[in-house]
């Protein structure tokens, strides 16, 4: 064994000893609010799959009739022979739904977030980022030689004690970032206030909408949409593999925005561009958006009968205002034997521990979806209370 074997094998027997080596759990069949895992079903409420449009029968046709015409892949990165009409025209319809001038596709949300923040701020610049933003950003803020500030999670005077210190440290410009909605806690940013703050300081704002996506605002346009602030803010980042139900990311803001991206941004210039099927999948899936409105209705029904039943129960559910809904139970280890007796029962909720979240919140978090009925949730709030009773969690453990 070499020295690099031998350092790898030794990490993976730290994560072990603290419960953090989990295999990959292998679905055999497609993703929806039931799934098939080694020849059973389970209730899924680990998907981000919001609106259950990953099978929606427009989507899957529209990827089908891609594919046909266009081939399976583009063949190249955008720069050079990788952009067909098809990438264009998704990102017309991108700016028109969030309500920007341009927008501009990449491979992941998370590639987008690393695009944005690892080329439009330079040495002289400053970014002030939320302390619970997503990991995405904070690989971003890493590529960056920009000045980087901290304000402490949704506190608005901690905002502007930050603004203030990079303008005394002379910043040139200042972003401030910041989820729309937090994919551990399942809050929301108070987008208006970091907004007015900004403004007061000069600063631009980004946000971050993965999880907002198809969730908040007209038609599932965001949190900038939920706050009616469009105009207000410069850069907004979102998902296609969440809501949308298919894969990639974007940007939405201004041409400027959309160019100096083409021509610095590296994930966009050395990744090749998404096949037809994924394009043209995601523009069915806009589609779908506008014109069923009761997905996103029936996604909010359910997470508030959810959210209410987990509550009833005993259990520590956080600060969710959204479908992310935590139920936190402490240590790691703990998390991992609650998602355990969930899985005996038919339900699959995986566990998160440190260092995704603090050693002392370590949670089961659960995503319901408009596609769940009411009997599966009722069915799943039925194995929490069998869970808790098993371990002395909650209310249920308890009695």
């Amino acid at each position: 064994m070499t020295d690099f074997e031998r350092g790898l094998a030794e990490g993976l027997d730290q994560l072990r000893r603290e419960g953090r080596l989990r295999p990959l759990t292998v679905l055999q069949g497609p993703q929806g609010a039931e799934v098939e895992i080694e020849g059973q079903r389970y209730i899924n409420l680990c998907s981000n799959n919001y609106l259950g449009l990953n099978t929606h029968p427009r989507l899957v046709r529209a990827a089908v009739e891609a594919t046909e015409k266009w081939g399976a892949g583009s063949g190249a990165v955008r720069t050079i022979a990788g952009t067909q009409s098809l990438h264009e025209e998704l990102e017309r319809r991108l700016a028109e739904f969030k309500g920007t001038e341009a927008a501009l596709t990449l491979q992941s949300g998370y590639t987008a977030n690393l695009a944005v923040l690892g080329s439009v701020l330079e040495e002289a610049d400053a970014v002030v980022s939320d302390a619970l933003n997503h990991a995405s950003i904070i690989d971003g803020i890493r590529l960056t030689k920009a000045r980087r500030y901290l304000f402490p999670h949704k506190d608005m005077e901690g905002l502007e004690e930050r603004l203030g210190e990079a303008r005394r440290d002379g910043a040139r410009r200042v972003l401030v970032v910041t989820d729309g909605v937090f994919s551990m806690d399942g809050d929301i940013a108070p987008l208006p206030q970091i907004v007015e703050r900004a403004r007061a300081a000069g600063a631009a704002v980004m946000v971050d909408d993965a999880h907002a996506s198809g969730v908040l605002g007209r038609g599932g346009r965001g949190s900038v949409s939920h706050f009616q602030l469009e105009g207000q803010v410069e850069v907004q980042v979102g998902t296609l593999s969440k809501a949308v139900g298919v894969l990639g990311g974007y940007v939405a803001g201004s041409q400027a925005l959309r160019d100096t991206l083409i021509h610095l941004g590296r994930p966009f210039l050395f990744s090749t561009s998404h096949p037809p099927a994924v394009v043209a999948a995601c523009m069915a899936a806009l589609e779908v958006m506008d014109q069923e409105p009761q997905l996103q209705e029936r996604l909010w029904e359910n997470t508030r009968y959810f959210k209410s039943g987990l509550e009833g129960l005993g259990f520590d559910c956080g600060r969710s205002e959204t479908p992310i809904t935590p139920v936190i139970v402490g240590e790691a280890e703990r998390a991992a034997a609650l998602s355990d007796q969930l899985r005996r029962r038919g339900v699959f909720a995986s566990p998160i521990g440190f260092p995704t979240v603090a050693r002392d919140q370590g949670r089961v978090r659960t995503i319901v979806t408009a596609a769940h009925t009411r009997e599966q949730l009722d069915r799943a709030l039925e194995a929490f209370a069998d869970s808790a009773r098993a371990l002395g969690l909650g209310r249920a453990g308890a009695a």
